[in-house]
């Protein structure tokens, strides 16, 4: 309770008048203002800090979860949603399974039918070499992205299912931290 005809808001801030003495003359200005920056920029550092640089992304099918790794600790995970027939690894164009194994994110596709988009270097040397054996065509194009363009508001129930032709799906926020996250050139290791 205010026992003073003083209001509150002015008196608070007398508390901090001897900032202003502190900081009339010049010298102690530059002082009063490089400690306020480094204060400032201290405590910013601690509030938006930095996040470590990923170095995997591991993908657990059978959970529908992602990591990003760093140094072995985990820095985000997201759940997200698969090829219509996620159980097995890729073996032929339109199976519409996930594939299996360890990749490369190997570049960044930005003018995807999906909402940003990051590349997975399926398939390599043994998927051609398997898809060869089997005369099949191994497939391809596999990625890791957003939701369809213009459908974004729909992930609140598409991220609950497995829909996709064979990509990992993640919210449009999601895919804007993942993009931001992850570098090009990182290994993803997906296992069910």
């Amino acid at each position: 309770m205010n026992k003073s005809n003083e209001p509150i808001l002015p008196r608070f801030l007398k508390c901090f008048s001897f900032l202003h003495a502190f900081a009339i003359t010049s010298r102690y200005k530059v002082v009063f203002t490089k400690y306020l920056l480094l204060f400032g920029l201290t405590t910013a550092s601690f509030a938006y800090g930095q996040s470590p640089a990923v170095d995997l992304v591991q993908v657990d099918k059978s959970a529908r979860r992602m990591y990003l790794m760093s140094q072995q600790a985990i820095v985000r995970e997201y759940r997200i949603a698969l090829g219509a027939n996620p159980q097995g690894h890729k073996t032929q164009q339109g199976d519409e399974r996930t594939p299996e194994g360890r990749y490369t994110l190997d570049y960044v596709k930005e003018d995807s039918t999906f909402y940003r988009a990051m590349h997975i270097s399926y398939p390599n040397r043994q998927d051609r070499a398997t898809a060869r054996e089997n005369d099949v065509d191994p497939g391809g194009f596999i990625m890791v992205h957003g939701q369809p363009n213009g459908y974004g508001f729909i992930s609140v129930l598409s991220q609950r299912l497995d829909w996709t032709d064979g990509c990992i799906a993640l919210t449009n926020a999601e895919m804007n931290e993942f993009l931001r996250l992850v570098p090009v050139g990182t290994p993803i290791h997906i296992e069910w």
